[in-house]
């Protein structure tokens, strides 16, 4: 309940600081920055370094290269008809093709599938969706922006990514252990990511945007929240049998729009409304559909 409570107050907060002339215009931008050149590197940091890898990651971590990568196609398609603008493909892609599979996945998770749900979560998330993020993602967000494939030009802003420094480096470093005062240090800066990012993008919220993009804000949340979970279910179908490891994979491919990718959308300029409508709307719609998802696998249905 805390976290859902951090949620509601985390917004609220961005929504009340638009009112307020000690918060500019630039607030977002400023959040944002911290975000990706501090919060996340700090997490990447701790998680990554910490997370034990063995052949039983290969499900859930494929799950999110899966959803991503159907995604692209499925918007991609929408684009070719002329449904929609490169921007707001590219849009869509970044948050209806990754999903909250850490903030709002593990207490769902935990909550519906209990605590031995979460080894499986910690894959999905952290070899799964933040991998994905970190290079197909952040490719995409720089086609996006320059309107073109310069392959220099990607390669400087993919290194230009500051958490993929703290990948590469957690990495490198797994065999030496931290010592107890940093993994402190990165655990704190690591959690003001997401009050951080939830205000920020409360502040970019403006309803009255709906007007606008309403049908592709249908289109990408009836994707991310109905779509993928269906595709996911009748692809992982053969691991039934192991009941927590199916159901957790199910479960992470049903979250909202991922926090991370909605800020780098934001802060790159790609159809930031949106963007901010996809995760300020998807979060709290999704309460209602992952409540509806386990009410079918308890039911036995699925």
């Amino acid at each position: 309940m805390e976290n859902f409570l951090l949620l509601g107050i985390c917004f609220g907060l961005g929504l009340l600081f638009r009112r307020f002339p000690q918060f500019p215009e630039t607030t977002p931008k400023v959040l944002n920055g911290f975000i990706l050149y501090v919060s996340l590197p700090s997490l990447v940091l701790y998680h990554v370094h910490e997370l034990t890898v063995g052949v039983s990651a290969i499900l859930p971590t494929s799950m999110p290269w899966l959803v991503f990568g159907f995604a692209l196609l499925f918007f991609l398609g929408l684009y070719k008809l002329k449904v929609m603008s490169f921007q707001t493909t590219v849009c869509l892609v970044l948050t209806a093709g990754l999903g909250n599979t850490s903030f709002v996945g593990f207490p769902l998770l935990e909550a519906y599938l209990g605590k031995e749900s979460l080894g499986y979560g910690i894959l999905a998330d952290q070899l799964g969706t933040f991998m994905v993020l970190s290079f197909p993602g952040i490719i995409l967000a720089s086609i996006a922006m320059d309107g073109k494939w310069h392959f220099y030009t990607l390669v400087k802003r993919v290194l230009g990514f500051a958490p993929i420094y703290a990948l590469v480096f957690a990495i490198l470093t797994r065999q030496w252990e931290y010592p107890s005062a940093l993994k402190i240090v990165l655990l704190r800066l690591g959690d003001t990511l997401t009050p951080l990012a939830l205000v920020s993008v409360g502040y970019m919220l403006d309803l009255r945007t709906i007007a606008g993009h309403g049908k592709y804000l249908l289109l990408g949340l009836g994707f991310k929240l109905v779509l993928a979970p269906i595709l996911v279910y009748f692809v992982y179908a053969e691991v039934r049998e192991d009941q927590l490891l199916f159901q957790t994979i199910l479960f992470e491919s049903a979250m909202a729009p991922m926090v991370t990718s909605t800020v780098i959308t934001i802060e790159k300029n790609i159809s930031p409304h949106l963007a901010s409508l996809m995760l300020g709307i998807g979060i709290p719609v999704s309460f209602l559909t992952t409540y509806g998802l386990n009410l079918l696998i308890k039911g036995n249905i699925i």
